[in-house]
C-alpha cells in the first residue's frame, strides 16, 4: 500500500533498480498510463497541425482550381475542425506532460529519500553529504524533463511518418528525402550527444564538490574562526568555484552547438524540401495545391525535428541525473532494517523480538562482551572512562549504532540478529552533540501526538523550560537552523527532553550535562532518577553529581571495565576513578 494519501504515491516496499537506465525504465513502467494518455493527446495535437497544409492543398485543387464551391466549403470546414482539435488536445497534452514530469521527479525523490533513511550513516561515509544535498536540490527535476517531452515526441514521430507517406504519394523523390533525411538528421546529433553527456557529468560532479565544501564549512564555521582559517577556506572555495565555472564554460560550448544544430539542421532540411518541391512544380510533376501543401510541410517540419532533438537533449540530462541518484539507491545500511525479521531464543524456537521482550522494563541484562559492561534491568548505570572515545564506542555498541557485529546481548537476545529499526525503537542513544533542525519546537522535540503531561514532565526533568521560553511562540515557535539562537546548554537540555520523550526501554545518555552549570546539573541528576525509575538507563559521564545518583558505576580503562561499585565506594577504593572524577571536581 502507498505510504501517503497522494494517489500517485509508491508502495512502501517498492524497490527501484540502482542502474541509471533501468531506473528510468522502472519509472516508465510505474507511470505508463499517464505516458500513454499524454501520447493519446499529443499525437492528434501535432497530427492536426501537420495535416492542415494537405487540407489547404485540397481546397486549392478541388475548390479554387476546379471552381467547386461545395468542395471549397468542405475543405474549409476540415481546416476549421483540425484547428479546433489542435486547440482542444494541446491543453490536455500539456496537462499530461506536466503530470508525467512531476510524477517522475517526485517518485525519484520518494525512493531516494527512502534510500537515505535506510542507509543512514553508511551513506555519508562513502558519499559526501553535500553531494547528497545537491542530488535533492537539482537532480530530481531533471529526472522528469524527458518524461515531459514524451507526449510531443509521440506526436512528432507519427506526424513525421504521415507527412512522409503523403509526400511519397505526391512525389517519390520528396517522400524518400523525408523518410531518409529525417532519421539521418537525428543520427547526426549523436556526434554532439556523447561529449554533451560527458561534460554535463563533469559539471555536475564539480558542482557537487562545491556544495559539499560549502556544507562542511558551514558545519565547522566556529572552528574555522577559532583557528583563523577563513582565508584558507575562501581560497579553497574560490578554487572549486573556478573549476565549476570552467566545467560550465566547457559544457556551454557543446550545448550551444546542439542548440545551433536544432535550428540549422532543420533549416537546411526545409530548404532542400522546398527547393525540390518548387522544381517539381515548375516541371509540372505536382499540382499548384500540392506545391502549397509542400510549402506548408516545410514550415511544419522544424516542429517535429526540434522536438526530437529536444528529447535527445533532455534524455541526456536525465541519464546524468539518474547516474547521480543510482549510487544513493545502491547504498547498503550497516544493519538490516526488516522489522519482521525472526530471531532465535535458545530452545524457544523462532519468534519476533517484540514477543521476546513483551515488557522492556524488565527485558534482561544488557551485556557488551567487548568491554565487559553489564547493565542491569531497571537501573541507572554510569560508565566512566578517561578516554571519551572508549566510552563513546561502548554507547554505540549498546545502541547498535556502530557498524559490525559485536555480540551485544539483551537478556537472551543478540542485538546482532535484530532489525536495526526495532533496536533503535527500544534502545535510544542520545549523543552529546545535539542536532536540532529548523521548525516548530514541539515537532523538533518529537512531541506531536504526545500528551501535555508527558511533555511537561520531560521538559521539567531536562530543566529545559527556559530554552522553550526563549523561543518566540514557545512550543509552537520556530527554531532556527541547528538551533543557533540557543546556547549550547539550552540545545543540550532540549535534546535530553527529546530523548526522554521517547520513553525507551533502554536510554543511553552520552555526557548529557556537559554544557550546563553545576546547579542545573544537580537538578537534572535528581529529576532524571525519578523520571526513569524502573527503566534501564545508561549515563556515560564523569560528572560526580550524576555518578552519585547511579545505582552502579563502571570504570573503563583501555576499553575494558576494571572496577565497579557505587560512586562513594569507588572514590575511596579506585585510584583510576579518583584520577578521572576527582580531577573533574577540581
Amino acid at each position: 500500500m502507498p505510504d501517503t494519501a497522494w494517489p500517485y504515491a509508491l508502495e512502501a516496499d517498492a524497490t527501484p533498480p540502482s542502474h541509471p537506465d533501468r531506473l528510468l525504465l522502472w519509472l516508465v513502467r510505474r507511470q505508463w498510463r499517464t505516458l500513454a494518455a499524454g501520447a493519446a493527446f499529443g499525437i492528434p495535437w501535432m497530427l492536426s497541425i501537420a495535416l492542415i497544409p494537405a487540407a489547404i492543398g485540397k481546397a486549392l485543387d478541388d475548390g479554387l482550381v476546379a471552381r467547386d464551391g461545395r468542395a471549397l466549403l468542405l475543405w474549409a470546414g476540415v481546416i476549421l475542425l483540425m484547428g479546433l482539435v489542435s486547440a482542444a488536445t494541446t491543453n490536455l497534452r500539456h496537462w499530461f506532460a506536466v503530470t508525467n514530469w512531476l510524477l517522475a521527479a517526485f517518485r525519484s525523490a520518494i525512493v531516494t529519500e527512502r534510500a537515505v533513511r535506510r542507509a543512514g550513516p553508511a551513506l555519508t561515509r562513502d558519499k559526501p553529504a553535500g553531494e547528497v544535498l545537491t542530488t535533492f536540490a537539482r537532480d530530481f527535476w531533471r529526472m522528469g524533463e524527458s518524461f515531459d517531452v514524451t507526449a510531443r515526441v509521440a506526436g512528432a514521430i507519427v506526424s513525421f511518418v504521415v507527412v512522409s507517406v503523403i509526400l511519397l504519394r505526391g512525389s517519390l523523390l520528396l517522400g524518400l528525402v523525408m523518410l531518409l533525411g529525417g532519421p539521418l538528421l537525428l543520427a547526426s546529433l549523436s556526434f554532439v550527444m556523447k561529449p554533451l553527456q560527458k561534460r554535463q557529468q563533469a559539471q555536475r560532479e564539480e558542482s557537487g564538490r562545491l556544495t559539499a565544501l560549502g556544507a562542511d564549512t558551514v558545519t565547522g564555521l566556529r572552528v574555522l574562526r577559532g583557528v583563523g582559517g577563513e582565508e584558507n577556506f575562501l581560497s579553497r572555495y574560490a578554487g572549486q568555484s573556478g573549476r565549476v565555472r570552467d566545467a560550465g564554460v566547457q559544457l556551454s560550448g557543446v550545448q550551444a552547438l546542439l542548440d545551433a544544430s536544432q535550428v540549422l539542421l532543420p533549416g537546411v532540411f526545409v530548404l532542400v524540401v522546398t527547393g525540390l518541391g518548387a522544381h517539381l512544380a515548375v516541371a509540372g510533376d505536382i499540382s499548384p495545391g500540392q506545391l502549397v501543401a509542400f510549402y506548408g510541410y516545410t514550415a511544419f517540419l522544424p516542429m517535429p525535428l526540434r522536438t526530437a532533438t529536444e528529447f535527445v537533449n533532455k534524455l541526456t540530462a536525465t541519464r546524468v541525473a539518474a547516474s547521480r541518484i543510482a549510487p544513493i539507491l545502491a547504498a547498503e545500511p550497516d544493519h538490516p532494517t526488516r522489522s519482521d525479521q525472526l530471531v532465535t531464543n535458545g530452545g524457544m524456537g523462532s519468534t519476533t523480538f517484540d514477543q521476546l521482550v513483551t515488557n522492556g522494563r524488565s527485558g534482561g541484562e544488557l551485556v557488551d562482551p567487548v568491554s565487559g559492561v553489564r547493565v542491569g534491568p531497571g537501573q541507572l548505570t554510569a560508565i566512566v572512562s578517561a578516554r571519551p572515545e572508549d566510552s563513546g564506542a561502548i554507547a554505540a555498541r549498546l545502541g547498535r549504532t556502530l557498524p559490525g557485529r559485536h555480540g551485544v546481548t539483551w537478556g537472551d537476545v543478540s542485538l546482532d540478529d535484530l532489525p536495526i529499526d526495532v533496536v533503535r525503537r527500544r534502545i535510544v542513544v542520545s549523543q552529546p552533540d545535539p542536532h536540532l533542525f529548523s521548525g516548530p519546537v514541539r515537532r523538533e522535540l518529537g512531541a506531536d501526538g504526545v500528551d501535555d503531561l508527558a511533555l511537561t514532565q520531560a521538559l521539567h526533568t531536562a530543566d529545559a523550560g527556559d530554552a522553550v521560553d526563549s523561543v518566540d511562540g514557545g512550543l509552537d515557535g520556530e527554531l532556527e537552523e541547528r538551533g543557533r539562537a540557543l546556547s549550547g546548554g539550552q540545545r543540550q537540555r532540549l535534546a535530553l527532553a527529546r530523548a526522554l520523550l521517547r520513553d525507551a526501554e533502554v536510554l543511553v545518555l552520552v555526557d548529557p550535562t556537559s554544557a550546563v552549570d553545576a546547579h542545573t546539573e544537580a537538578r537534572i541528576a535528581e529529576r532524571l532518577v525519578k523520571h526513569r525509575a524502573g527503566s534501564t538507563t545508561v549515563a556515560v559521564t564523569s560528572s560526580p553529581l550524576l555518578l552519585d545518583r547511579a545505582d552502579r558505576v563502571l570504570v573503563v580503562e583501555d576499553g575494558v571495565v576494571t572496577h565497579s561499585g557505587s560512586h562513594r565506594d569507588l572514590v575511596h577504593d579506585s585510584p583510576a576513578y579518583q584520577r578521572i572524577v576527582l580531577r573533574a571536581e577540581d
